[in-house]
């Protein structure tokens, strides 16, 4: 990769150097603020806001689980992921007036429901469904990040809910998750791409981390040039360092000691 940044269309340099919209460092993380119990009718819920991306978080807990896991005596968890029409600079509209989901947004709910999954113990939620509904009301990029970080918090409330009121016997959550973006925007590699970075992204990636550092799943797409495994390596470890800071607001949120909670 060149040393010199390769100038792109929309963004800034001085002195050869790519300034950020927000003046931000390289390895630096937008603000970002975790609000909880936004929604009180719900069983768990928080607003994230990392930068101008803003999403609402909620956890629902309901009885029953999907036709394919009937009988195996665990529970699921699924998400619903959507923007309202103005999160956006101009109107998006919905799509339920157009009749069904985009490809990215199914993508988007499958990604956030395995991500809690994969630090979820489901046997301990019995046959029975936490639905995750993610609200995008600001999108400035991140969007997916951001309301999986959120969800995360959300989920953990609902679960410290439900014990509280002995709904469930056993705590199911065994790990913190967070996400976070990086990205080559004009040969350099950034942290937390904001749309700006993200649109002119010549490599873009997503990176889902447990709190003991396991990861979830990566996306990592080539938009501008194919990359070799060393740039990989270096944005995970970017990443890696983006998603302790957003973990530290979790736990500063949930007070919970995990990983130490053993199943």
């Amino acid at each position: 990769m060149s040393s010199m940044p390769k100038p792109v269309s929309g963004l800034l340099y001085s002195g050869g150097k790519l300034v950020r919209p927000d003046q931000r460092e390289p390895a630096t993380l937008r603000p970002v603020e975790i609000v909880p119990h936004c929604i009180t009718s719900a069983e768990g819920s928080a607003l994230i806001r990392l930068g101008e991306t803003q999403v609402i978080c909620t956890a629902s807990f309901e009885d029953g689980v999907p036709p394919f896991m009937k009988g195996m005596g665990k529970g699921w968890i699924t998400s619903e992921y959507a923007m309202i029409p103005r999160a956006t600079d101009t109107r998006t509209h919905r799509e339920a007036t157009r009749g069904r989901q985009s490809g990215r947004t199914m993508e988007i709910q499958r990604l956030i429901g395995r991500s809690l999954r994969a630090v979820t113990g489901l046997e301990a939620l019995g046959e029975r469904t936490f639905w995750i509904d993610c609200d995008v009301i600001r999108a400035d990029g991140g969007t997916r990040t951001a309301a999986i970080t959120g969800a995360m918090v959300a989920l953990g409330l609902a679960c410290q809910k439900l014990m509280e009121n002995k709904v469930l016997a056993r705590f199911p959550l065994k790990d913190y998750v967070a996400a976070v973006s990086v990205g080559i925007v004009g040969g350099e590699m950034l942290l937390d791409l904001c749309y700006a970075e993200d649109s002119n992204a010549e490599l873009d990636m997503n990176v889902v981390m447990t709190g003991s550092g396991q990861m979830v799943e990566v996306q990592a797409t080539g938009e501008g040039r194919p990359f070799g495994a060393d740039d990989l390596q270096k944005l995970i470890d970017l990443a890696h360092e983006g998603i302790q800071k957003l973990l530290e607001v979790q736990r500063s949120v949930l007070k919970m000691d995990l990983p130490a909670r053993r199943r």
